[in-house]
Parts: structure tokens; sequence; C-alpha cells
């Protein structure tokens, strides 16, 4: 077993009941609190005021550093975790004070504190990258952070069309029940977050294939996690970090990845793919907030921070690589890691937001800012479709987005990019209508389905890459 120096875990503060308070913040009067707790307390024929919970917004540094020299990478990935913990603890101390949270108390207790840990964060950031190359300069202009608040995200340009938020489903289609005591997280979902998927217009757009398209799919059988290979790590984002992600993960694929997995210890590792591809897959598990008490409720990354009810597994769970509509493939660099979608894309914005929800029978409407409420007998349907072009150069990048990037509206890479096999996780889950379910987040995204997102690690050998490259580029379908 190899040794395991593990990363000291923040001290992580356990969620309640977001009271009613009216907080001044930014100049004008929020209201904070739970969105459907005040419905009961409410007298008769009293106009129902604007509620809303509230969360901490913060710039996203990792997204900026683009440019980070190798040799800094490891420390500085470190203090961007650090920073992560930073945020989901001023979260907390935020829900949990609850009514007492007056704008001075807000101010002096949670963002000006929250701003001083930053500020150390990133100029520590800056005095590691600048041992080895120039001193980023503007890192300061990052640390301050806002309170937000909590209103439906909207659909990224050419997103998904949804019905308006809080719309009464079709008939036929219950809305999500309330959970049980104890099942629901007090930082989400509430009833905007779900729409009926027969509201939806049908919005997917898919470019038209030229002459030399590469027609072919590639397919690995590599289960729906039966194994129940979970952690809250995250070894592209925070690597050595325990509990990096601060929410669970669902794993297929390799079987030995967790926040300390090297390229060597991933090559070495068991798999669950029938054809031996040992690269890992991962994705933030889904759960029904019924009641249960699942086994990580008293856990970071669980319960402590947000994320309870019984995990979902998934009824199945498709790994698929498809062509280009343009040209042939090339083979994907071996270690290769990839990140679709944005896991805070609730306070970063819909710029890199990518998953999918939508219900089988109806795939050809698909919802990036709201759950699919499914009718009876048609399935939940998550969909992770990654970047297909390559810079033909680097396994991974400083903010690892900047290595890969999505083809054009016609299927194009842009200039200095090469076609690589596009893959696709496809997860579908059994939910009962009516059921109130969400996707595990970072405490502060409130668990909006816009921050979900897919993570993969090409640990493929050459010769099954090799294949699959073979397979796609002459139009047959494998595996």
């Amino acid at each position: 077993m190899r040794n395991k120096k593990r990363h000291k875990r923040s001290r992580v503060i356990g969620l309640t009941v977001v009271g009613v308070t009216a907080l001044a913040v930014g100049g004008g009067a929020l209201l904070m609190t739970d969105n459907d707790a005040s419905a009961a307390r409410r007298p008769a024929g009293r106009q129902a005021p604007a509620w809303a919970a509230m969360t901490v917004k913060c710039p996203d540094a990792a997204t900026r550093l683009s440019n980070v020299p190798q040799q800094a990478r490891p420390a500085v990935d470190r203090e961007l975790a650090t920073m992560d913990s930073q945020v989901a603890d001023a979260y907390q101390r935020l829900a949990a004070r609850g009514a007492g949270a007056d704008q001075d108390w807000v101010r002096t207790r949670v963002l000006e504190p929250l701003g001083a840990q930053r500020r150390g964060a990133l100029n520590r950031i800056g005095n590691e990258i600048g041992r080895v190359a120039s001193r980023p300069s503007g890192l300061v202009t990052l640390a301050s952070c806002t309170v937000q608040q909590a209103a439906p995200a909207s659909a990224p340009a050419g997103g998904a069309t949804s019905a308006p938020a809080g719309a009464a489903p079709a008939a036929g289609t219950a809305a999500p029940a309330a959970p049980a005591a104890g099942g629901q997280a007090q930082s989400g979902p509430v009833k905007a977050d779900f729409v009926d998927i027969r509201r939806v217009r049908p919005n997917v757009k898919n470019p038209r294939t030229r002459a030399n398209a590469s027609r072919g799919t590639f397919s690995s059988r590599c289960g729906r996690n039966e194994n129940k290979h979970f952690n809250s790590d995250n070894v592209i984002v925070a690597p050595g970090v325990s509990n990096g992600a601060h929410h669970m993960h669902d794993y297929v694929g390799n079987r030995g990845t967790d926040a300390f997995s090297t390229n060597d210890s991933l090559a070495a590792a068991g798999t669950t793919c029938t054809n031996g591809d040992r690269s890992t897959h991962y994705w933030p598990v889904l759960r029904q907030q019924d009641g249960t008490k699942e086994a990580d409720a008293d856990q970071p990354g669980g319960g402590t921070e947000g994320n309870v009810g019984r995990i979902l597994r998934p009824e199945t769970a498709s790994i698929s690589f498809r062509g280009s509509a343009v040209s042939k493939v090339v083979e994907m660099p071996k270690f290769l890691r990839i990140i679709t979608g944005d896991a805070k894309a609730f306070t970063n914005g819909t710029a890199n937001a990518n998953a999918s929800w939508s219900c089988t029978g109806f795939e050809n409407r698909q919802l990036k800012d709201k759950y699919p409420l499914c009718p009876k007998g048609s399935k939940v349907v998550r969909t992770f479709k990654f970047q297909s072009c390559w810079d033909g150069k680097n396994a991974d990048s400083a903010n690892h987005r900047t290595h890969v990037a999505f083809a054009d509206a016609k299927g194009a890479c842009a200039k200095g990019f090469k076609a690589i096999p596009q893959l696709a996780q496809r997860i579908t889950y059994k939910v009962a209508p009516g059921s109130l379910f969400a996707v595990d987040s970072f405490p502060e995204q409130l668990h909006k389905p816009v921050t979900d997102h897919g993570d993969f690690i090409n640990v493929m050998s050459n010769s099954l890459m090799k294949k699959a490259v073979k397979c796609i580029n002459t139009g047959r379908k494998c595996g």
C-alpha cells in the first residue's frame, strides 16, 4: 500500500435551517429563508414575501490561472483547494446563523474574514509561481467576495429552453413532494429547480455530417458502480487533497481512483470495464431526499456539507466515443484529463456549464438549468458530452480547460486543435414521479442542476486507443 500523506480537512459546520431575516447587502434589502418552510407560518390571506436563500459568491481563481508553470502546479492546486474549503466554511457560517445574520454580522463575520483568508492564499499562489516564473499581477483582485441571492440560474446562451421557473407540471406529472423529516438539504433544491419535461420544447441540434466525417462509435461497458466506489476527492482539480470536491462522486472504470492517484497507480489498477480499459470516469452522485440517512450522513463530502439523502444507483451508465462531423479523429494521449461542465456554475455563471438533463423518451429536449420531472415509466437522464478538440500537445492544463475545446456549431475544431473521439457519459435513474432529488454540490452551490459536471482520465492502453480510433474513423460500431 502506497504511503498517503493526507491533507488536513478543514473544520465543517453542519447546516441548519436557513432562517428568515432581512439583509441589507449591496444596498438592497434581501430576504433569506428556506423557500418553502415559511408557507406554514404565514397567516391566511397575507401576501407571500419574495423568499430567497443566500449564498457566498467569490471570483473563481482556478479558472483565471491558465498559465501556471508545471513546477508550481502541485502547490497552487493545494492552495486552490484550501480556498474552496474557506468558501464552504463561510457559506455554512452564513447558513447556520439564520435570523441573526444582519448586514454587519455578514460583513464582519463572513465576508471580511473570508477576504483575508483568500488574500493569504492568493499571495502564497503568487509566491509559488514567482519562484519559477514571473509573478502574476492582479491576484489580490480575486480575494473579495459578496453575498448573492439564490435565484434560479438561467440557461446558457444557446442552451436548453426551459418552461418558466415554477410553472405547474403538466397533467399526470407530480411536482416534487415535501421530503420526509431530515430528508432535504436546507440549501436546496427548491420547486423552481424542477420542470415537467413535456413543457420543454425540442432543442437538440446536431451539426450536418460532411464527406470526411468519422461516423463510427466505440463503447466501453464499465457497469454502474455496483462495487460502490465513492469518495469526495477530485484527483484532477485537487490532487493530494482529501475531500477536495466537498461532494460525493460515483466512479466507473478504474478501481483505484482517489485524490492520491498518480498516472502510475492508475495504470496499475484494476477496472470495471469489460474490455480492460483502465480509464476513470466520475460524476457527482444523485440523491433522493426521502429522509434516508446515508452512510456518509455525518461525513465530509456528505451530510456535514449539506449533501443528504439516499444515493441513487444508476439504472444504466454508458460510456461511448463518437467521431467528428467534419473530419477523422486522432488518438487521445494517455492520461489526458478532461472536465466538462462547471461545479461552480451557480456562482461563476454558465459559460462552462455543459451537463444536460432529460428523460427517456424525451431526449430531444435537454435542460441545463432545471431538473426534469419525468412521466411515469420514464427515467431521469444525465448526459455529459465532452470537449472533442485537443491542442495536440498537453494532457492537462493549469485550469484543466484550455488544452481541450468544443467543436464549433458546424462540428469543426479551431485552428491549432485536432479532433479526438468525443466521450459521452450517459447515466439514467429510476426516480418515482414527485420525488425530490438533487445532485451533490459544493455547499455554496445549493444543489443547482446547472452545477452538474463529468470527469475523465484516459488510461486506455495504446492498442485499445488505436482500436477505438480505427473503429470510429471507418464508420463501425464497436464495443
